[in-house]
C-alpha cells in the first residue's frame, strides 16, 4: 500500500461493509450431529408408534435406552463412514450420499440388536418404513446444509497477518479442508516489498498500522496470526492485535486453526516454539495410561491366539510360492529411542534386502503374492500381539521406524524425535489418515499426524482411531 494511500482510503467492495455471521468449525459440526440425532430419534419415534399404535401415546413401551442405543450405534458409524468431514458435507453429492448410507447401515445395525432394543416390527412394510424415515430425513437436512450453509453470509470472513511461508500453509490448507467455511480476504504483512501484490492468490491489503481499519472495511471476523515466531513480531502488530482483540475480533494462531483443519502439527513452521509439539494438557495421567495398557493387554491376548490360528495356513501359503521363513524380524525404534525387534509374517521375497535398507513402495515388487494379500487383510502385523504383550509396543501409536531412517530422518525433519515419547502402536493417525510412507516428504506429513496424536492424545481419539482401523479392514484397505 503507498504511503499516500491509507487503508481507510481503499475502496472495497459494499459486501465487506458488512460482516458475515461466520459460523465456526466446531458449531458447524454440532450442527450436523445435534439435526442427524434429531432425524434418527424422530424416525425411530415414528417407528414405535406405527408398531405400537395407542400404547405409545401412553408411554408403557417408550424406553429412553432405546434412544440411548439409537444414539450410540449412529454415532458409531457416522464417525466410522467419516459422516463428520466438513469438507465431504459441503458438497450436494458426497453430503447426501454419506447421509443415506450412515442412516442406511445405522438402521440396520439397530435392528439387528437385540433386548435393549424395540421388538422387530410386525410387517416387511413397517420394516421398510423404519430404514426410510432414518434415511430420507437425514438425507434431506445434508442437502440442505450442503446448498444453505456454505453460502458466503454464513462463511467465516478472515485476515491473515503475515504473507510469508505459515501465512501461504495456512492459506493452501484453508482452501484444501475449508474451502466452503472461510473466506479468506486477504494478507497484511509488514514487507515494502508485498505491498498492492498478491502473494497464493490474495491481495496483501497493507501493514500492522492498517491492520484495524481493514478489519473494519473487510468485515473480517477473525485474524489469523501467521507469524510462528513469536520473537519476529513487532510491539506495534502485537498491540494491533490486542485492539482488535478488545473490539471483539477472534484471534487465531496459525498451528491452531492448522491443526483443526488438517488433524496435523505444522512442524515445519514452529521453529523453536516447544507449545507447538508439546501435548495440551500435559502428558496421560495414570488411569488413561492404565486402562490403555489394558486394553493393549485385551488385544495382544486376543492377537496372541489369532497368530497360533494363522501359523500353519501361512507358514503352508509362504512354502509354496517363496520358501523361507514365516516370520520377519526387523529392528525399530521405540518409546524413548531404545530399539526392539518389530515382529510380522512375511510378505517379502527372504532375500529382499540383500542390498540394504531402503523406504518400501506402495506396489513393491519385492512382496509376494501371498504377502500382498496379507497385507490386504492387515493379516501381516498380527504377531505385533507379541510385542504389545511385551510393552515395547501398544495397539494404537506412531508406527515404529527403522535406526537406520530415524538416523537420516532426523537430520532434515524438526522435532522428529518427538515421536519417539509415547510407544509406538500397530496402528496410528498417520496410518488411518495417509498413505504409505516412501519418501522423506511423506515421512514430514506423517510426522505432522503423529505429533498431532501426542499433542492431543485421548481415550476419545483412541477410540476414534480404532473405528477408523475397522473401516479400513472393513474396506481391505491394507497395503
Amino acid at each position: 500500500m503507498s504511503e499516500d494511500r491509507t487503508a481507510t482510503d481503499v475502496d472495497y467492495p459494499r459486501v465487506f461493509n458488512r460482516r458475515a455471521v461466520g459460523l465456526h468449525l466446531s458449531e458447524r459440526k454440532v450442527l450436523l450431529v445435534v439435526v442427524d440425532l434429531l432425524c434418527a430419534n424422530a424416525a425411530l419415534a415414528l417407528a414405535i408408534w406405527w408398531r405400537f399404535g395407542l400404547a405409545f401415546r401412553h408411554g408403557p413401551v417408550l424406553r429412553p435406552h432405546w434412544y440411548v442405543v439409537l444414539t450410540a450405534v449412529w454415532l458409531g458409524v457416522a464417525f466410522l463412514l467419516g459422516s463428520y468431514d466438513l469438507r465431504r458435507a459441503a458438497r450436494l453429492k458426497t453430503g447426501s450420499a454419506t447421509g443415506a448410507v450412515t442412516g442406511l447401515v445405522a438402521a440396520v445395525i439397530y435392528l439387528f440388536i437385540p433386548y435393549v432394543t424395540p421388538p422387530l416390527p410386525s410387517s416387511r412394510l413397517a420394516l421398510v418404513a423404519f430404514v426410510a424415515a432414518m434415511i430420507i430425513p437425514v438425507t434431506a437436512w445434508r442437502a440442505l446444509y450442503a446448498l444453505v450453509l456454505v453460502q458466503p453470509t454464513l462463511r467465516r470472513r478472515a485476515l491473515v497477518v503475515g504473507a510469508g511461508w505459515p501465512g501461504r500453509a495456512i492459506v493452501q490448507a484453508v482452501r484444501d479442508h475449508a474451502s466452503a467455511e472461510y473466506d479468506l480476504v486477504g494478507f497484511v504483512d509488514d514487507d515494502p516489498d508485498k505491498q498492492n501484490t498478491e502473494i497464493a492468490g490474495l491481495p496483501v491489503l497493507g501493514t500492522r498500522e492498517h491492520l484495524h481499519a481493514l478489519v473494519h472495511h473487510t468485515g473480517a471476523a477473525e485474524i489469523i496470526v501467521a507469524i510462528t515466531e513469536s520473537g519476529r513480531m513487532h510491539p506495534d502488530l502485537f498491540q494491533a492485535i490486542m485492539t482488535c482483540h478488545e473490539r471483539g475480533i477472534e484471534v487465531t494462531q496459525m498451528p491452531v486453526l492448522y491443526e483443526q483443519l488438517t488433524g496435523r502439527v505444522p512442524v515445519e513452521h514452529a521453529g523453536r516454539n516447544l507449545h507447538v509439539i508439546l501435548p495440551l494438557n500435559g502428558y496421560p495421567n495414570h488411569f488413561h495410561r492404565a486402562l490403555k495398557r489394558l486394553f493393549d493387554l485385551g488385544i495382544g491376548l486376543i492377537g496372541l491366539g489369532l497368530t497360533v490360528v494363522l501359523l500353519p495356513v501361512v507358514w503352508l501359503l509362504l512354502q509354496v510360492e517363496d520358501k523361507g521363513p514365516v516370520f520377519y524380524k526387523q529392528a525399530r525404534v521405540g518409546q524413548g529411542g531404545r530399539i526392539f525387534h518389530l515382529l510380522k509374517f512375511r510378505t517379502m521375497v527372504a532375500d529382499a534386502e540383500a542390498d540394504g535398507p531402503r523406504w518400501a513402495d506402495e506396489k513393491d515388487p519385492r512382496v509376494t503374492r501371498i504377502g500382498r494379500i496379507l497385507r490386504r487383510l492387515h493379516l501381516d502385523e498380527v504377531p505385533q500381539a507379541i510385542n504389545i504383550l511385551r510393552g515395547e509396543m501398544s495397539f494404537i501409536g506412531p508406527r515404529p521406524e527403522r535406526p537406520e531412517f530415524v538416523a537420516e530422518l532426523e537430520k532434515q525433519i524438526p522435532f522428529y524425535r518427538a515421536r519417539h515419547a509415547v510407544r509406538p502402536g500397530v496402528t496410528g493417525w498417520a496410518q488411518v489418515n495417509y498413505h504409505y510412507a516412501a519418501s522423506v516428504e511423506d515421512a514430514l506429513i506423517k510426522l505432522q499426524y503423529d505429533l498431532y496424536y501426542i499433542k492431543h492424545q485421548s481415550l476419545w481419539l483412541d477410540l476414534l482411531i480404532l473405528l477408523k482401523t475397522i473401516g479400513l479392514i472393513l474396506t481391505l484397505r491394507g497395503r
